[in-house]
């Protein structure tokens, strides 16, 4: 982040990607834990998912997750149904709630993801 002023900047450029549940898709993290004055703020992500592959079965422990479709269509389960996205798309996955995302398509996907604590 760029410090000496108010506003904090990260350049997409400076943040490196990373392999993403277990090496199924990558992402980069903008941002963490602590980086943040919201202390219930936990992660925001862009994330990849390669053709033909998913972010699998998982859930995030007393976490709210936010998932916004950049690029591409696909599937979003949950053990309730399959729910299809598209570009522009918005998921809300409560907490301990398990989910999966699926790329049935020939395209790389991009998602931007928020994590939020769920304070008791």
């Amino acid at each position: 982040m760029t410090k000496g002023m108010r506003i904090k900047i990260k350049k997409s450029k400076d943040v490196q990607k990373e392999a993403a549940h277990g090496g199924s898709g990558a992402r980069k993290l903008y941002l963490t834990k602590g980086e943040l004055e919201n202390k219930d703020f936990e992660a925001m992500t862009h994330g990849f998912l390669p053709p033909h592959s998913k972010f699998e079965w998982h859930t995030h422990e007393s976490v709210e997750e936010v998932l916004l479709v950049l690029k591409g269509t696909g599937l979003v389960k949950d053990r309730d149904g399959e729910y299809a996205y598209a570009e522009g798309d918005l998921f809300v996955f409560p907490p301990n709630v398990e989910h999966e995302v699926e790329n049935p398509t020939g395209e790389e996907q991009e998602y931007i993801f928020f994590r939020i604590k769920v304070s008791d």
